[in-house]
């Protein structure tokens, strides 16, 4: 009875613990980008203004129209992208739906023989196929699967994409300017959230793909303090000329 109990713990262990995070949700993808997008755009578009020695309300006016700018554009962009992604697997799964219904005995032998080419034997091959194709719409499943490498009930979603790449961006570019809007008179606290919001970033990425937290944020705060700084240059290069 021991053993018996020792081996159920573990099959539940393994059960609860065995799980997967979601990979092709549509929202990860376009929320980090567009986060990471936001901080670094923004806050280089600022910088680089700021380098040109403009006003104060100069920079927040910048800000402001990058914020909305690049979150409508991210947002357009994602939709247009993801929604031309599912049109094109859809038109696919229009091709193997009428495959199926037109050579159902092709589509059978098409399945058998990709089994056995895993190595299952030739007649268990046949029948998993033949028990698997009586019902069209996961014969359809089993095929996109193993054809086309897709899930038919996991597509993303474009509207998912946009509004998370949108609310992503937005949240990201609003960093920056939040000091300006506080009261701030200079650049440089700006600067400062921005960077800390690169690393924060970075380190959260780093939690939901399971990589190391401090790295993923130097990684991500390496990258935008270097746009930043080079925008500035520029900016100050163009104002001295410009001036």
């Amino acid at each position: 009875m021991a053993i018996i109990e020792t081996e159920a713990t573990l099959h539940e262990a393994h059960r609860d613990n065995h799980t997967h995070r979601d990979v092709n949700g549509g929202w990860l993808r376009p929320a980090v980008f567009g986060a990471m997008d936001g901080l670094v755009s923004n806050l280089a578009l600022m910088t680089g203004v700021a380098g040109g020695s403009v006003g104060q309300q100069t920079i927040v006016i910048t800000g402001l129209a990058g914020l909305a700018a690049g979150a409508f554009s991210m947002a357009a962009g994602e939709y247009t992208s993801v929604a031309s992604q599912r049109e094109l697997v859809e038109a696919e799964l229009d091709v193997e739906r009428r495959e199926l219904r037109k050579h159902p005995k092709d589509e059978l032998e098409e399945l058998a023989a990709l089994y056995e080419s895993r190595g299952v034997d030739p007649d268990l091959a046949r029948e998993v196929a033949t028990q698997l194709s009586r019902d069209p719409e996961q014969a359809l499943e089993i095929h996109a699967r193993e054809e086309l490498g897709i899930d038919p009930g996991d597509l993303p979603s474009p509207l998912v994409a946009a509004v998370s790449s949108f609310g992503a961006f937005a949240l990201g570019a609003l960093l920056p300017v939040l000091p300006y809007l506080l009261g701030a008179s200079s650049l440089w606290p700006a600067v400062l959230l921005a960077l800390v919001g690169l690393f924060a970033c970075g380190a959260l990425v780093a939690k939901v793909t399971a990589r190391t937290w401090w790295f993923s944020g130097l990684r991500q705060l390496a990258l935008g303090g270097a746009a930043a700084g080079v925008t500035y240059a520029l900016g100050t290069l163009f104002g001295t000329a410009v001036g």
